[in-house]
């Protein structure tokens, strides 16, 4: 029984040395297998070292064995959710590219205001105009406002230009209780 002890004891220094490696290496993915490959490795352990006048229970193997699959399924699960994060930040990371383009292409034929600091300068300046041309330099937007193009965070306004509604070709119906249409 003693081996046993000993062996368990080393065991679970291996472990604890191979979890620290991992944690300074960053793979903590390879620490699951890790202690499952353990898990088994000490329950065979204990089998072999079980004394023979007093075997160990079947009921207490089964449910060391249900451990051992709940551990393997949480540890799948994990996996899982792991790819399935990796998978949605990838998404809205997409998702928010898409926006800026379809926000930076809604701009052309708007009149902005744009606050900007001028490099030269270093001074505050407003522009207002009408943004010509869209562009994605550098992964972000970009509106082009008279000669210069402009960075689409440094719009403080949009207005749409005024158009005139010309209201003499537009025929009114209504309908009465009765069914009849009048003009």
């Amino acid at each position: 029984m003693a081996i046993a002890s000993n062996e368990i004891v080393s065991m679970q220094n291996q472990s604890a040395y191979a979890q620290a490696e991992n944690k300074m290496n960053g793979t903590a993915a390879s620490n699951a297998t890790d202690d499952s490959n353990m898990f088994l490795t000490l329950m065979l352990q204990q089998l072999q070292n079980q004394d023979p006048t007093q075997p160990t229970d079947n009921t207490e193997w089964l449910a060391q064995l249900a451990q051992y699959s709940t551990l393997e399924q949480m540890t799948q699960m994990n996996q899982g959710l792991d790819d399935c994060m990796s998978y949605l930040s990838a998404l809205y990371s997409d998702l928010a590219a898409n926006a800026e383009i379809t926000q930076t292409l809604s701009m052309i034929g708007k009149e902005v205001t744009i606050n900007y600091t001028d490099p030269e300068t270093k001074e505050e300046k407003e522009i207002t105009g009408i943004v010509t041309e869209a562009s994605f330099e550098d992964g972000s937007g970009k509106v082009k406002v008279g000669d210069e193009y402009y960075s689409i965070a440094n719009i403080v306004s949009i207005r749409g230009q005024d158009e005139e509604v010309n209201t003499s070709n537009l025929k009114v119906t209504a309908s009465s209780s009765n069914g009849t249409t009048a003009d």
